[in-house]
């Protein structure tokens, strides 16, 4: 039945899929590549919300919820996705309970992810919400001592809500420490204890 409604689209390095505040027509599950979800403040810096990866659906809370995109997608590298138009989508659960629970559960996790990050940049400095994005990256690579960065520097300072130049500093500080030894986007975790205690820090009460 999915396979009726999906539309089959590709998207180059850089190219917009969708743009806060247009009508949202549908959602879309990644099949290749990579994708960011961001918001823009006034003064044009980027706050990068999420990063997705194959296999991952993304925009369908604003299908459900809303009449607009609530962000931007790009494209961080050449990539595939199926789209699923809202009318058709939602004829299809209206008659398939199963799917809709899935729906929900699907939204529930990106509720997770979004209340987590909100409390990241609300409350952990930039060393600690460094720590977390590497311990996480750490859980899913084949080499549990040592992590790719997925992202440009300039990526993950915006994913981090911060700048470069306090990410590189922030970087310097933990190699510094003894906790980390960085190479380029590979890094190596050298204090796993030291990088865990980071990233329990929260920010100093004033």
């Amino acid at each position: 039945q999915l396979s009726r409604i999906t539309l089959a689209k590709s998207y180059e390095k850089g190219q917009v899929i969708f743009m806060e505040g247009r009508p949202a027509d549908g959602f879309y599950l990644l099949t290749a590549g990579r994708v960011k979800l961001y918001k823009l403040a006034p003064d044009g810096k980027e706050q990068i919300l999420r990063i997705v990866g194959p296999g991952e659906t993304f925009a369908e809370a604003a299908v459900f919820a809303g009449e607009t995109y609530p962000a931007f997608a790009e494209a961080l590298k050449p990539s595939e996705a199926l789209f699923f138009h809202k009318r058709d989508f939602t004829q299809l659960v209206e008659g398939n309970p199963q799917l809709a629970l899935n729906m929900i559960a699907a939204l529930s996790r990106l509720l997770r992810q979004l209340t987590q990050l909100v409390e990241d940049l609300s409350l952990k400095d930039v060393s600690a919400r460094l720590a977390k994005y590497l311990l996480d990256l750490s859980a899913r690579s084949s080499k549990p001592g040592q992590v790719k960065l997925d992202l440009s520097k300039a990526q993950l300072a915006a994913r981090l809500g911060t700048i470069g130049e306090t990410l590189s500093r922030t970087l310097a500080k933990l190699k510094a420490r003894g906790i980390l030894d960085v190479s380029g986007r590979t890094i190596t975790l050298l204090d796993r204890r030291g990088l865990e205690d980071a990233a329990a820090g929260g920010k100093p009460v004033p």
